[in-house]
């Protein structure tokens, strides 16, 4: 079932969505080579603590055979999402490195994720990172009521695939509010004038998940990472 949220949800909405704001101008300066993935996240919990909130994603029951045992995915090259921050994991030059956050404050949820290029990397990488952030303000443009969600999910695949990119299916964006993942799904593949109609009210996270050729996935060793 849809939720439609009041406006002063919506205001709790975007104080949580402030922490992770905050999270993303903490670590900005770590994203560089020699640092490990578990020194991000560490950061990035001190951070969320400090607002007075709690890590979304921290003990999340919502896939592995065990709960999440971080507080952001730190997903590194071909991993699409929700990657282990270890400390193991060293950023290195020529990475392309996934981190999603999330936060909840006062009961509700903000949910976020950035892409960092670690040193050199390929022109074509490059391009990647632009054109789907491209793709994500492309969709956003769409999520306005009267539209349709497919509207939302045409937007990005079609400038995706555009520029010879693969727009995965098998995972989504999402409703959220009081809890971290609510319907709908939000497809980042589909029609104009398909899917269920937008109203006022409704609280979605855009997530274009896009890769460098096939649009193909696997669950990695640990039923985690994509």
């Amino acid at each position: 079932m849809i939720r439609l949220k009041s406006k002063e949800a919506i205001s709790q909405m975007r104080q949580a969505g402030a922490v992770v704001a905050a999270v993303f101008d903490a670590i900005a300066p770590m994203m560089q080579e020699g640092v490990t993935t578990e020194e991000i996240d560490r950061t990035a919990h001190q951070v969320i603590l400090a607002a007075g909130a709690v890590p979304s994603f921290l003990g999340y029951d919502g896939q592995g055979p065990t709960p999440f045992p971080a507080a952001t995915c730190i997903s590194i090259d071909d991993e699409v999402v929700h990657g282990f921050p270890s400390g193991d994991r060293l950023l290195r030059d020529g990475m392309i490195v996934s981190v999603d956050v999330g936060a909840c404050l006062n009961g509700y949820h903000g949910d976020a994720a950035r892409t960092y290029l670690i040193g050199r990397v390929p022109d074509r990488v490059r391009e990647l990172v632009q054109v789907t952030e491209e793709a994500f303000w492309l969709g956003f443009e769409q999520a306005v009521p009267g539209n349709r969600l497919g509207d939302i999910s045409a937007a990005v695949q079609g400038h995706c695939e555009s520029h010879g990119f693969g727009v995965i299916r098998d995972l989504t964006g999402h409703g959220i509010g009081t809890d971290l993942h609510e319907a709908p799904n939000l497809p980042n593949y589909g029609s104009r004038g398909r899917g269920i109609r937008l109203l006022e009210g409704m609280t979605l996270a855009l997530e274009p998940m896009v890769t460098l050729g096939s649009p193909q996935v696997y669950i990695g060793g640990n039923a985690w990472p994509f």
